[in-house]
């Protein structure tokens, strides 16, 4: 069976302060990293109609895909991830 990836994964570089502040942040609202910066992203690009459009369309993709929430977009993408490093590793 194919598994179709529903989340890129991207690396970003933040001053020590500002990722230390990140870190405290996730920590206290109990968030992956992950899902605080995807927050922030949301909001940031949140007066963007384009943006807008397409978040409509990817959460209209989710929900037919099965996918509810972005504890679930977590763990298909752990999920893909481990599978890709068993295959790479064979």
């Amino acid at each position: 069976m194919l598994s179709m990836r529903v989340a890129k994964t991207v690396s970003i570089t933040l001053p020590p302060d500002l990722l230390d502040k990140a870190q405290e942040v996730a920590q206290r609202e109990n968030r992956t990293m992950s899902e605080l910066f995807r927050e922030a992203l949301r909001r940031y690009m949140s007066q963007d109609p384009e943006w807008e459009s397409l978040l409509r369309r990817t959460r209209a993709k989710g929900k037919t895909s099965g996918i509810t929430s972005e504890s679930e977009v977590e763990r298909r993408s752990d999920e893909f991830r481990q599978e890709k490093r068993r295959r790479v590793a064979r």
